[in-house]
């Protein structure tokens, strides 16, 4: 059995494994055959071990060559990381933060890890000499901050290495800044061959149409909050962890920081062990909430954007994407921190609760990178967007609430086949939420013994009545947000009082 975390024991050199030894070679190929300042770009899923990888790159590149190496990180955990794992493949190297304003020792180390602006401000104050790094690694490469530094090192072999060989910025696509990808093993693979954790995902039923994109191509933390704040969503979401991930430690993403205190709040009422922590907190607060985590089996962590890079805890068995994105790259550093395998965690649990699975395809499905990495405008342009999601989208009863209506033999309802009935018949459309009330009203009554017990399961068909109006929506010519949720709420009352007329007619005809 492989060792479960290619990067979680920071400290004591690694034993590379096979497809990481592979990959090194392929890299060293290709330093040995193209010229010294080629730019070349290097993918491999989060957990994949790619710290290792570099570090054992920076060793094997420093026996073999009199120059010296730069790596940059963009955050200064990873900073710390990155340090810590090149000392235990015995690279003597030195962090160069912002408290170094001077580097008389430079001439000691053969390799410095710098954070970008920390570095930009030493190369400016000509602190750094760097006429002799034949070497700049750039992790976390699909970030658009080291741009501005690659002309500093004209002459320099690049290394950048990424998740997702995809810019942050859609107007400085990769391919104007690398020469070439190599792309590593897959997630599948990776699942396959003991490494990483195999995940299962849940979608649930959202509609996305009132969110609105922001200049940086991604859902606006404001449209995020007006959606994801509001009463039904946050039912949703506690349905949903309730219904999947009860129990398990749960991490929770969210856009904007109003949502992730709603949801602090709502499952903090309902009696759930819960903490929440965005980039305001201070640094004492961070240290002891994710150490609470850590220690709490059954613990829930709501966040906003700052537990996706250089945060790592492997007992995670559950995610939960409390928004929406249009960042792939996100989308995959979200998910992978629940990816971690360990000796007693070979799986974990994803709710999706913002379309992303149907965005950009499920976690472990096949990714054509040398595709996304040759034509970004191709492949973002070709995204399916969220009307077209919803509308492809199929409602399916939970399991544990189907049990409840186990003496109806068919739930299935088609709202686009009535509706075409409907219009044939020259009816009005009106007639299709008619039948369809009238069903749910059936299954309530045939199914319970009590008219309270009824009106008690109607208010669980809630997802299947949103998913019904909303294919009747489509079905018209023009219907807006606020007549659909008008709709919903009718259609509630009217189902209410149907089943009050069936369980009279039901008792009067036992009588």
């Amino acid at each position: 059995m492989p060792h479960s975390d290619p990067e979680f024991e920071i400290e004591e050199k690694k034993e590379l494994y096979g497809y990481q030894r592979g990959d090194i070679d392929a890299i060293f190929e290709r330093m040995d055959n193209t010229p010294p300042n080629y730019h070349l770009l290097y993918q491999l899923p989060t957990g994949g071990g790619k710290t290792v990888i570099f570090s054992e790159i920076v060793r094997r590149y420093l026996s073999k060559n009199d120059k010296k190496v730069v790596v940059l990180t963009h955050r200064i955990e990873l900073c710390k990381q990155t340090s810590k794992m090149l000392t235990g493949f015995d690279v003597k190297n030195k962090i160069i933060n912002s408290k170094i304003k001077e580097l008389p020792d430079q001439q000691e180390y053969s390799c410095f890890v710098a954070m970008v602006e920390t570095l930009k401000n030493r190369l400016n104050d000509e602190i750094l000499q760097i006429d002799n790094v034949g070497l700049v690694i750039i992790d976390e490469a699909h970030y658009n901050s080291f741009r501005k530094l690659l002309s500093s090192f004209k002459n320099s072999f690049i290394l950048g290495v990424t998740a997702t060989p995809l810019s942050s910025n859609i107007k400085l696509p990769m391919n104007e800044n690398y020469d070439e990808l190599i792309v590593g093993d897959t997630i599948a693979s990776l699942i396959e061959n003991g490494f990483l954790a195999k995940a299962t995902t849940y979608s649930y039923d959202v509609g996305l149409t009132s969110l609105k994109v922001g200049i940086n191509g991604d859902y606006t933390v404001k449209s995020s909050d007006d959606l994801y704040s509001n009463m039904v969503m946050q039912e949703k979401l506690l349905h949903a962890y309730a219904e999947k991930s009860l129990g398990k430690k749960t991490l929770i993403f969210n856009n904007g920081i109003n949502t992730s205190l709603y949801v602090y709040e709502t499952f903090r009422n309902a009696g759930y062990p819960i903490r929440h922590l965005d980039n305001t907190s201070n640094p004492v607060e961070r240290k002891e909430i994710l150490h609470w985590f850590k220690k709490t089996p059954d613990a829930i962590l709501t966040s906003v954007g700052i537990l996706t890079t250089g945060f790592d805890e492997p007992t995670v068995e559950s995610i939960i994407l409390n928004r929406a994105t249009k960042s792939l790259t996100l989308y995959y550093q979200m998910i992978g921190r629940g990816s971690r395998k360990l000796a007693h965690k070979d799986e974990f649990i994803v709710i999706d609760l913002g379309n992303n699975a149907a965005r950009f395809g499920l976690w472990s499905e096949p990714v054509n990178w040398q595709h996304i990495f040759k034509s970004p405008e191709f492949y973002l342009e070709n995204l399916r967007d969220d009307i077209e999601i919803e509308t492809h989208f199929k409602y399916k009863m939970p399991d544990e609430l189907r049990a409840k209506f186990s003496k109806t033999a068919d739930i299935s309802f088609d709202v686009d086949e009535e509706h075409k009935i409907a219009i044939s018949q020259n009816l009005r459309s009106k007639v299709v939420l008619e039948k369809s009330i009238d069903q749910h009203a059936a299954m309530c009554v045939d199914n319970t013994e009590e008219l309270n017990e009824a009106r008690a399961l109607s208010k669980e068909l809630a997802d299947d009545i949103e998913y019904r109006v909303r294919k009747y929506s489509n079905c018209l010519s023009h219907c807006s947000k606020n007549y659909r949720e008008w709709l919903v709420e009718d259609y509630k009352q009217k189902l209410t009082l149907l089943i009050g007329k069936k369980y009279r007619e039901k008792i009067f005809n036992e009588d």
